[in-house]
């Protein structure tokens, strides 16, 4: 079985270049989690292309189960990257499915 664990998120700034700084930043952090987590079978991160869209930046991850992605959301090193993610995003969405 795999879960695959979507999230997307909204920035905060209505600032064009902070915006692209932030969603950039958030790509980077996000990226370096499979070197660290082994958990972590597969991950896309995505920065919307047309302003104004809904969200502006998501992230696809595939895990072998529910507790693999319960390691996932402990470990230090996605901590650290959530919490950057928290100071600079308006909202949030997600959902984790059976693929």
């Amino acid at each position: 079985m795999t879960i695959r664990h979507v999230v997307s998120w909204k920035l905060a700034t209505a600032d064009e270049t902070e915006r692209a700084e932030h969603a950039a930043r958030i790509k980077r952090g996000l990226e370096s989690l499979p070197a660290v987590i082994p958990q972590l079978r597969s991950l896309q991160v995505g920065i919307s292309v047309v302003p104004g869209d809904d969200y502006d930046v998501v992230l696809i991850s595939d895990f072998d189960s529910l507790d693999d992605i319960q390691v996932y959301q402990e470990h230090p090193a996605h901590l650290e990257v959530a919490g950057f993610i928290r100071s600079v995003v308006a909202s949030r969405s997600a959902v984790d499915f059976e693929v």
